[in-house]
């Protein structure tokens, strides 16, 4: 049974997130060579520079490392699932590896790596006989640190995660607490289902205030979340993106120019079908027999403890993940230190601001600075 997802569900990508299940062990995730990575590396420099498929807990996946080795390693988890920052890095962190090593990872049902392992013309039976788990997905990001470290010689590395990622991320940093000298969260994701009921009357509020009268249609169609069918949460999403875009700064239109590498049709193909693959998982539907991932996920009740600092970028804007939910988690952290930063107009996504408030927090953990 062939399955393709509608247009109208390609407008989640950075606001999923995912359920909890059974704690991870160290034995639970390995990694090898698939084959040798292009690789620009010189006997006489420290530089690395290389990307390629590598064998993570049994599925060729895509990692790029780049940077000099002698600096600290930092691993972004790109949000979605499903939406990689592979194909944008060199334009979105043009010059960073010169402070830093650079980790990119299309994780498991996104960009290369979907299409690396999704057969043609993938459908509904495919996707019901591969679903996304939070559990598998961490041990996937456990599996690429170890990797990373292990190719650049280093112990510790940074964890970034933005949307998605960073309910990713927290997973994986009180998981594996050894492997990360810091957590840095963006839109950092605590209880998508109780933030999706209040993000629900925030745009309905809005849309009011506006006299909007489609979006307010569309609402009222809805009705509240949670939705069964993951069309209905395409819809919902686009109204707050909508929203979202009207009262926040956006990123230079430069910093989403697809490299050259990524820049076949294929690639993009790849991408665009990863996406319907992870949103699914993520919205889950009801008729299709796929629960979604964000169902049961409350980082209010638990992942309380970090042993690493913890940094939060948040946006004053943001309805997907809003500012009164991330600082309340932020509260109740405990950490050996920890910083929150609230950025004015600033939604969910990346800005300038966000970038500049990203460098400076790795500055802040590079140089071993924390204001309390």
């Amino acid at each position: 049974m062939n399955f393709s997802l509608p247009l109208s569900l390609k407008v989640a990508a950075s606001a999923l997130s995912f359920c909890l299940l059974s704690p991870i062990s160290q034995a639970e995730s390995s990694f090898h060579l698939a084959a040798a990575p292009v690789s620009t590396d010189t006997v006489v420099s420290n530089l690395i520079d290389e990307k390629g498929f590598v064998t993570i807990n049994g599925i060729d996946q895509w990692v790029t490392i780049k940077g000099d080795r002698s600096k600290p390693v930092v691993l972004f988890l790109h949000g979605g699932p499903g939406s990689t920052f592979s194909p944008y890095s060199d334009a979105l962190f043009k010059g960073w590896e010169k402070d830093y090593v650079m980790v990119h990872w299309d994780q498991r049902g996104a960009g290369k790596t979907y299409g690396k392992n999704a057969p043609e013309g993938a459908g509904l039976d495919y996707y019901k006989a591969n679903p996304l788990t939070i559990n598998q997905l961490a041990s996937d990001g456990i599996a690429v640190t170890e990797y990373a470290l292990w190719r650049v010689g280093q112990n510790k590395a940074i964890l970034f995660g933005t949307s998605w990622g960073s309910m990713l991320g927290v997973k994986i940093a009180t998981t594996r607490p050894d492997l990360y000298k810091a957590y840095i969260g963006h839109s950092q994701i605590v209880d998508f289902a109780g933030n999706d009921k209040k993000a629900y009357q925030r745009v309905l509020s809005l849309a009011q205030k506006a006299k909007d009268t489609t979006s307010l249609k569309t609402l009222q169609t809805l009705g509240e979340p949670p939705y069964a069918a993951a069309r209905k949460t395409g819809q919902f999403m686009r109204v707050i993106k909508k929203y979202e875009r009207e009262n926040s700064k956006p990123a230079p239109e430069h910093w989403f120019q697809v490299s050259p590498a990524y820049a076949s049709e294929l690639d993009g193909q790849h991408r665009e079908d990863g996406d319907d693959y992870s949103f699914l998982h993520f919205a889950g539907d009801k008729a299709m027999g796929i629960e979604p991932m964000a169902a049961s996920v409350n980082y209010l009740k638990e992942a309380l403890t970090f042993k690493m600092p913890v940094y939060f970028i948040q946006g004053e804007e943001d309805i997907i993940t809003s500012k009164e939910s991330t600082k309340e988690y932020f509260n109740k952290i405990e950490a050996p230190n920890k910083l929150y930063y609230l950025l004015g107009n600033t939604a969910h996504g990346f800005n300038e601001q966000v970038m500049e408030t990203l460098t400076k927090v790795l500055k802040d953990i590079t140089n071993e600075k924390m204001k309390k």
